[in-house]
C-alpha cells in the first residue's frame, strides 16, 4: 500500500514534468506493468484533473493544478526557517526575504495539498472494524503520512494473542493489505525488533518529530516465503493439483510468494510452492473445496484428511 502512494505522488510528478506523457512511459519510469499505472490513474482521476484526449495522446492535467515539487522534511524546514535569524542584518542580499517567504509559503502550500491528497487517498481505501467494536478510527492517514516522511509513531496497541493493551513507539516501514486488512510492519522500540501489526488494534496513532532511518532492512527479504502475513520459522514445499474449472483463477491470483504453475494435459494447473507458515497456505487452499488437491508433502495432505473427518463428525 505504501509502494502504491509513493507510486502515485511519482506518476503526479511526471505528468505535471512531461504533458501528454503516456501510461507505458510511466509504467516503464514506476517499474510496474501497465495495468497498474491504469488503476493508479483511475486512483488519482477522484483527486486531480487528470485527463486523456484519445489513444496515443498520453496525459496531463487540466486548469492550473500544479503539484509543488518542494520537499522538505519536517526537520529541514525547521532549519530553513531559523535561516534569517543566524544572517547578519545588514548583510542580508535585497530580495532575500521576499524569497524567503515565497519558499516557505510554497513548503506550507505543498505539505496542505499533500495533507489533503493523503486524507483523499484514506477516504478512497475503505477498512472494516472489528465485529465487537462499535466505532474503529481510520488511521491510515496518518500512518501513510509517517511512513512517507520516515517519522516515529506514538501509538497504544491491544494485542489479541496475549489480551492486552500496550504504548509503543514504532518506526512505521510499510502497510501490507492481507485479507480485508492492513497490517503495518516496522521496528517496535518496546520489544527491540521488527514486529507486524494489525492496523485495527491500534487504539491512538500520534506522529511524532522523531526521524527513523530503515537502514538496510528488506521488504522483500523479511516476507521471503511468507505467505499471508504471518512469518514461520519452518520452510515446507507443496504440490497441488487445481481443477480445470478454477485453474484460470489461480493463474490470476496476486500472490507474494512466486510459485511454480504447469499447465497439464487435461486443464488442469500444477502449483509448487515454498512456504513457511504450513496453516495459512492450507487456510488458502481450504477456498477452493475439492477442486484443489494437495500432493505434497504426504503429512499436510493426511493433516487436511483428518480435518475433513471431524467436520464430519460435526455435520453429521
Amino acid at each position: 500500500m505504501t509502494d502504491k502512494v509513493i507510486r502515485i505522488f511519482k506518476i503526479i510528478n511526471a505528468i505535471q514534468s512531461n504533458p501528454g506523457i503516456t501510461a507505458a512511459d510511466l509504467a516503464f519510469r514506476c517499474e510496474v506493468n501497465i495495468r497498474t499505472i491504469y488503476r493508479d490513474l483511475d486512483v488519482i482521476s477522484h483527486f486531480a484533473p487528470v485527463m486523456n484526449e484519445g489513444r496515443g495522446t498520453g496525459y496531463k492535467f487540466m486548469g492550473k493544478f500544479f503539484l509543488y515539487p518542494l520537499d522538505f522534511s519536517e526537520q529541514e524546514a525547521m532549519a530553513f526557517s531559523l535561516l534569517p535569524s543566524v544572517l547578519a542584518p545588514g548583510k542580508i542580499p535585497p530580495g532575500f526575504l521576499s524569497a524567503f517567504d515565497k519558499v516557505m509559503g510554497t513548503h506550507l502550500k505543498e505539505k496542505s495539498k499533500q495533507n489533503g491528497m493523503l486524507e483523499n487517498i484514506s477516504d478512497i481505501i475503505q477498512m472494516g472494524k472489528p465485529a465487537y467494536r462499535k466505532e474503529s478510527r481510520n488511521f491510515l492517514q496518518p500512518l501513510i503520512g509517517a511512513i512517507m516522511e520516515q517519522r516515529r509513531i506514538r501509538t497504544v496497541y491491544h494485542s489479541q494473542l496475549r489480551n492486552e493493551t500496550t504504548q509503543r513507539e514504532i518506526d512505521p516501514y510499510y502497510l501490507i493489505p492481507r485479507d480485508q486488512r492492513f497490517y503495518l510492519i516496522g521496528y517496535c522500540h518496546l520489544k527491540r525488533a521488527i514486529r507486524t501489526f494489525r492496523i485495527s488494534r491500534f487504539l491512538q496513532v500520534e506522529v511524532t518529530d522523531t526521524p527513523f532511518d530503515k537502514g538496510n532492512f528488506n521488504i522483500k527479504q523479511y516476507l521471503k516465503n511468507t505467505w499471508s502475513i504471518d512469518r514461520g520459522n519452518k520452510n515446507t514445499t507443496f504440490k497441488v493439483r487445481f481443477h480445470p474449472e478454477v485453474a484460470r483463477y489461480i493463474k490470476e491470483e496476486e500472490l507474494f510468494v512466486h510459485p511454480r504453475m504447469t499447465d497439464e494435459e487435461d486443464g488442469s494447473l500444477l502449483f509448487e510452492v515454498t512456504v513457511n507458515n504450513d496453516k495459512e497456505f492450507i487456510k488458502w487452499i481450504l477456498q477452493y473445496g475439492p477442486n484443489a488437491e494437495i500432493l505434497e508433502p504426504v503429512s499436510a495432505r493426511q493433516g487436511l484428511k483428518q480435518q475433513l473427518e471431524q467436520w464430519m463428525n460435526v455435520y453429521h
